[in-house]
Order: C-alpha cells, then sequence, then structure tokens
C-alpha cells in the first residue's frame, strides 16, 4: 500500500530541514532501510530510510529545497498503484508541477520554448524553488531572464544564462522582482554609435584551465556566517589574556595516561580537565555564566558548557549540560560522546542549545594567544592555547599555558572578568588541590 514519507522533525526548535541528496528516483526499486535521502538542519545531517519494500513512486521535493518539518517528501509503495490521493491531499499545487518541471530542465535548453518575460502567477513570478534560491545567493538580474520552463517558469538553467552574461542586481532587487514589484524585462543599453563602427577587437585565447572554483556555502558554513557576524557586530567584546604554570596540570595527566586502564577509567585529555576546572569556577561568575537576551540577562543556575568541535563540516559546539555536577571522568566521558557525534554529524539542534559559556581549544594547533569570538547570546568565551617553556627567576624553566577570554562589555565588565580568569588560572595551577575539594 503507498505511503507518504515525511519530513523528520529533528528537535523541538527545528522548523524545516534542506534536501541535500536524493538516493533514489522515481521508479527505483527500495528495501526497508534503503535511504532515499539525505537532508540537513542548521548544523546537523541526517539520512532517511525507507519504511518498507517497494518502489518510490513520487518525489515532492527536490535536492536544496527548505522542506518544512511533517511535511510530505516522497511517497513510495507498489509498482503501478494509484497515488492522486495522496498526491492532492499531502502536496501543495507548486510541488505536483516539480516532476514535469524536472523533466523540463533535463531537456536541452534548444528544444525549451522561449518567451519574452517571466510570467507572473497571483502577482508573483513563476519560479522554481531552485531557480529562486540560485538567484537570490547570486543576485542574478531575473529580470533580463528569459524562462524556458513549463508555462512561462523561471528554472535554474535561466537564471544561469543571467549570470554567464554577467547581469547582476542587489539582492533586494531580487526580492522586489519575485514579489512581481518588476516584471518588466530589463531593456539592453541604447548602441554606443562610436563603440559600433571601432574594429572588433580580436577574440582572447580560451583559458587552458579556469583560475578558481566556486561553490555554494553550504548550510552549516551560512549558519555560522550568520552568527559570527552577528556576534561581532552586536557585541562589545574584549579579549584578556594571561598564562599559568602547568606543571601540576601536566603532571597529573601523566599519572592519568599511566594508570587510568587500571583504575577503569577513560582517556582524560587536557581540554577535559580545562572543561572540569571552569565548570567549578563558572557558579561563582553568575554574570560571566550567562546570557544576554534583548535587555535581560539569563544567569544559568549550572554551568552548561559549550565545546567547541572542529569538523569537515564546520565548527559545531555541543553542550555539554550540567558539568559541575559531574566528576572529572563523568565529563571526560560525555565529552568524548559530544565530539564523537559532531564529527559524525549526528548530533541533534537541542544538543547544542543552552549553553552558558563556550570552550575553544587551539592548543593542539600550536597557537599561543588569539581571540577567541563569543557564541551569541553568551557572555564570555574562553581561549585554551598551547604550552610555552618560561624561565623562573630561579634561572629553572616550567611550561606555561596560555588563557584567553573574550568577554561581552555590555553584560561584564573587565574588573569581574579579570578575577575569574585569574581564578580560573589559579586553580588550573594547582589543579590537585582542586580536586580535594
Amino acid at each position: 500500500m503507498a505511503q507518504s514519507v515525511i519530513m523528520p522533525r529533528q528537535g523541538q526548535s527545528v522548523e524545516s530541514c534542506i534536501i541535500t541528496t536524493w538516493h533514489k528516483k522515481v521508479g527505483d526499486p527500495v528495501n526497508e532501510g534503503d535511504l532515499l535521502f539525505s537532508y540537513e538542519t542548521d548544523k546537523s545531517a541526517f539520512d532517511e530510510p525507507s519504511p518498507a519494500t517497494g518502489t518510490v513512486l513520487a518525489q515532492l521535493a527536490a535536492e536544496a529545497d527548505v522542506v518544512p518539518c511533517l511535511e510530505v517528501v516522497c511517497i513510495t509503495g507498489q509498482a503501478g498503484e494509484h497515488i492522486d490521493a495522496l498526491v492532492k491531499k499531502d502536496a501543495p499545487a507548486a510541488e505536483e508541477a516539480k516532476p514535469a518541471e524536472a523533466a523540463e530542465e533535463a531537456k536541452p535548453a534548444e528544444a525549451a520554448p522561449t518567451a519574452d518575460a517571466p510570467k507572473c502567477e497571483g502577482g508573483r513570478v513563476k519560479i522554481s524553488p531552485r531557480a529562486k534560491n540560485l538567484a537570490l545567493k547570486t543576485g542574478a538580474d531575473l529580470a533580463a531572464a528569459t524562462p524556458t520552463g513549463p508555462n512561462g517558469r523561471l528554472i535554474e538553467r535561466d537564471v544561469q544564462a543571467v549570470l554567464d552574461k554577467g547581469c547582476t542586481v542587489t539582492t533586494a532587487a531580487v526580492e522586489a522582482f519575485l514579489r512581481g514589484e518588476v516584471i518588466a524585462k530589463a531593456e539592453a543599453p541604447a548602441a554606443d554609435p562610436i563603440a559600433a563602427a571601432a574594429p572588433a577587437a580580436p577574440a582572447a585565447p580560451a583559458a587552458a584551465e579556469a583560475e578558481y572554483e566556486e561553490a555554494p556555502l553550504t548550510n552549516v558554513r551560512r549558519t555560522i556566517a550568520r552568527s559570527m557576524h552577528a556576534s561581532l557586530s552586536e557585541m562589545a567584546q574584549l579579549t584578556l589574556n594571561t598564562t599559568f604554570d602547568a606543571t601540576d596540570l601536566l603532571a597529573y595527566r601523566e599519572k592519568l595516561k599511566a594508570s587510568a586502564e587500571a583504575l577503569g577509567i577513560g582517556k582524560i585529555t587536557l581540554n577535559d580537565m580545562v572543561l572540569w576546572a571552569a565548570s567549578r569556577i563558572l557558579p561563582k561568575y553568575p554574570d560571566i555564566n550567562a546570557n544576554l537576551v534583548d535587555d535581560k540577562m539569563r544567569r544559568f543556575r549550572h554551568a552548561n558548557i559549550g565545546m567547541a568541535v572542529d569538523t569537515d563540516r564546520g565548527l559545531l559546539v555541543p553542550v555539554i549540560a550540567h558539568a559541575d555536577e559531574m566528576s572529572l571522568a563523568e565529563l571526560a566521558a560525555a565529552t568524548k560522546v559530544a565530539a564523537a557525534k559532531a564529527r559524525d554529524a549526528k548530533l541533534l539542534p537541542d544538543e547544542m542549545k543552552g549553553g552558558s559559556f563556550t570552550v575553544s581549544n587551539l592548543g593542539s594547533l600550536g597557537i599561543e594567544s588569539f581571540t577567541p569570538v563569543i557564541n551569541p547570546p553568551q557572555t564570555a568565551i574562553l581561549g585554551v592555547c598551547t604550552t610555552t617553556t618560561r624561565l623562573r627567576a630561579d634561572g629553572t624553566t616550567y611550561q606555561a599555558m596560555g588563557l584567553s577570554l573574550t568577554f561581552d562589555h555590555r553584560a561584564v565588565d573587565g574588573a569581574p572578568a579579570a578575577r575569574f580568569l585569574h581564578e580560573l588560572a589559579a586553580a588550573l595551577e594547582n589543579f590537585s588541590v582542586l580536586l580535594a575539594k
């Protein structure tokens, strides 16, 4: 029996997802558990398996389409089944035309009918979702486009043809055109009689190889870009730097490495130790263990520490909730699970929300000092740096580790931020004593 496959809701805060890849096409047989399509939220990627054995009877969305959660994406069933009732019930009229549009786009451009200007429907320009996304990303001048899709619809190749001619406008102009505020085709500039009389310049030789390639930003990268731009443009950020004697910290780390297996505990890294120390200090500084939302301070009762994780898809920040209630071994185990899920693109959106503070560690890359950017709406972020060799007054050397604290001066003044950083450095410098508290 034919059945609809809907876009899952991955977390209460997720309203829609983007289809990234179709693994099956209409007419393909599928077994239960076979991948139908892949999709992603702002920061996570997922695969959707087939709920039953059968055939893909219809696809109601294309790659790069934004699909609201719980909306039908495709229909599976037995070959030859009638699905008109499901399509009419679950798919809007615009989506029913997608299979025909996809077939139309597959035809050579020369065979497609042409029109003088994009047609409007209900005051809006008729345009496919893929063509619309491309135009908004690139600023293509849609007024200069010739629609070749069915019934005068602009499709992706029409927008690409405009870009190939170098016809671009502002994003605002594209949005206005899509609303139907501008529907006339752009007029070609009047011919310059002097230029017309001049001999034609010799054609430039074709380049053997392009000097660069262009690729659209991924959804994750766009989300990071928006967040970082908002952070730097809306906050009054200031960074304090310090170092501490890491002799005790490094010695305790070596003891753990030597006896962890015998004690039945997992691997504990320097980053775990910094996170654990920060979780003990943060509750004493409520304005640093906080979010600034509009004109209100949201001070957390527990240390919900975000951990910056470098992944192939971009920087992700899973949150270790109630880190202040965990032992060092429990915290280390939690960070391993969170980091693995981030790198495998298995983090749920809700697992990256609710952070009160973030730690970003570049020490393994040899960075001695840096300016971490606050993760909105948090009020501070700690940067952990590499160790360097320093000289004591008595002529002996030691390993010093650097810490960089960026804070939002709208929410936190310099003195309390400095006190927090000083206390954290002292706690790390005497880590074995901190464990006894």
